[in-house]
């Protein structure tokens, strides 16, 4: 039996085991979504009204933060109506778009951690070039080009699912809709296009730009060792502690959460869902805390917005 993708639905899923606690991990959740939403708003509000960081570090910051706070409305908001008022149900349309916002957001901050990358690399081994190379019209085409190619890339997701019949069993794996756990549903062959076209997208999208990270950090490894003094070298990692840690918070949820997909067919449930709540959750709570801790001028910021006297 099959049903008509437009009229039918999805049914959410809670963490297994833990169904009767909703209400008390809600709670939390909310708490994490609350903190999101206030960091990033916080460093887009201090990059804007302090003109000394109108530079392309820190417009790239903004896109983080922008990046991260709609990453976790297209998602919590929709979970927390579910831990709280048992909404289980997902219209197809409603998750569809769900999955193209999450899958094109990841992209983008993808795209704008490699562009980070970069300008700590020409920071660090072109010093002196750094200004006339990564201009301020520069930062804002990249900005355009990572949603571009986000959009680009991702938008034939959803209407490669949309024709496909699917079965009785409407039961997702998460709170949320992703790709792979949507097309899983369909009682058809999505292998030729579905999945060929998924696996292609994740190659040339986060596979690149993390293959292109650790190409910027390995030149940028080899200029610092060429410097003599020891303090130098220390002071120029230092200015790329921030960027490894937002890397690292992003990248490897995604990887587990991928490998866990296409390779972890006799793994727990449990471990699929906490893998996808921490690769959508964790990385706008940390991005905003870590820059806030690591940078002098956005530290300096919140303590003028905390203490205005």
């Amino acid at each position: 039996n099959s049903s008509d993708p437009s009229s039918s639905f999805f049914i959410l899923a809670s963490i297994p085991g833990l169904e009767a606690a909703h209400f008390w991990m809600a709670i939390p959740l909310c708490s994490m979504y609350i903190v999101a939403v206030v960091g990033n708003c916080a460093v887009l509000f201090i990059v804007k009204t302090e003109p000394s960081l109108h530079a392309p570090m820190y417009f790239f910051l903004c896109m983080l933060a922008a990046i991260d706070l709609a990453l976790s409305t297209s998602t919590v908001p929709r979970v927390l109506s579910f831990y709280w008022f048992n909404t289980k149900e997902i219209s197809f349309g409603a998750c569809l778009l769900q999955m193209f916002l999450i899958h094109t957001l990841s992209a983008i901050e993808s795209t704008v951690l490699l562009a980070m990358a970069v300008d700590r690399y020409v920071a660090i081994c072109h010093p002196l070039r750094h200004a006339a190379i990564l201009t301020n019209a520069l930062t804002v085409k990249i900005g355009l080009a990572a949603m571009a190619r986000g959009v680009l890339f991702f938008l034939p997701l959803p209407l490669l699912l949309l024709p496909l019949p699917f079965c009785n069993s409407r039961v997702l794996s998460h709170s949320f809709c992703l790709h792979q756990d949507v097309m899983n549903l369909a009682c058809a062959n999505t292998t030729p296009s579905v999945v060929m076209y998924g696996l292609f997208v994740l190659l040339a999208t986060f596979g690149l730009d993390s293959l292109f990270i650790v190409l910027s950090y390995v030149m940028i490894i080899k200029t610092v060792l060429s410097i003599a003094s020891k303090e130098e070298r220390l002071k120029a990692l230092n200015t790329c502690i921030s960027h490894i840690c937002a890397v690292l918070i992003y990248y490897i949820p995604m990887i587990g959460l991928s490998m866990v997909y296409r390779f972890g067919k006799h793994v727990p449930p449990l471990i699929h869902v906490l893998m996808a709540n921490i690769y959508l959750l964790v990385p706008p709570v940390l991005n905003p805390i870590i820059y806030s801790m690591k940078t002098k001028q956005i530290r300096r910021g919140i303590c003028k917005l905390l203490t205005p006297k």
